[in-house]
């Protein structure tokens, strides 16, 4: 008799525990990509919610079209995104795209260079807050090819926001 009633415990507790796994792993990516990833704005105007749905409030309006943000949350069809400043609400899908964007940060100017290397020429200058396609991230490398304005060049994985230290893009 005690034999079956440990049993029971022990069985109890498995679909206890894979009970709760299942759903904690759904909520983590309704997609089945991974988190935290990089995607961009596809409208020129998209409402970030306060929850995931039309019910819930507008809490600001982005008016940045292909605007480099990450995702850091799904459910269902509605992604939690973060923006450059920390700023954090929700969208549905169709106002995201997969394709790879950037956004100079810091003060100033930043130099757009001709190939990978401190050393190498400048072929443009931009200004902070430009946005920009990501094209190429090598690995090991500390420089990534962007396009800015029709212009492609290098720029320092750290003078831009939308790509993750160590992520290489080919």
């Amino acid at each position: 008799m005690p034999s079956r009633r440990l049993l029971f415990i022990v069985l109890l507790a498995l679909a206890v525990m894979a009970g709760i796994s299942v759903p904690v792993l759904a909520q983590q990516s309704a997609s089945g990509l991974p988190l935290p990833r990089f995607v961009s704005l596809r409208a020129e105007e998209v409402n970030l919610r306060t929850g995931p749905g039309v019910r819930y409030p507008i809490e600001w309006v982005i008016t940045k079209r292909e605007l480099p943000v990450e995702i850091i949350a799904e459910f269902d069809t509605w992604r939690k995104i973060r923006d450059a400043q920390g700023t954090d609400g929700w969208v549905h899908q169709t106002m995201l795209t997969g394709r790879r964007t950037m956004l100079v940060i810091g003060n100033g100017i930043r130099k757009l260079r001709r190939t990978d290397a401190d050393e190498a020429a400048p072929l443009a200058n931009v200004q902070s807050g430009v946005i920009g396609r990501l094209l190429q991230c090598p690995r090991n490398s500390q420089f990534c090819r962007v396009e800015v304005d029709g212009y492609q060049g290098w720029l320092k994985r750290d003078e831009f926001w939308g790509v993750y230290s160590g992520e290489y893009i080919e």
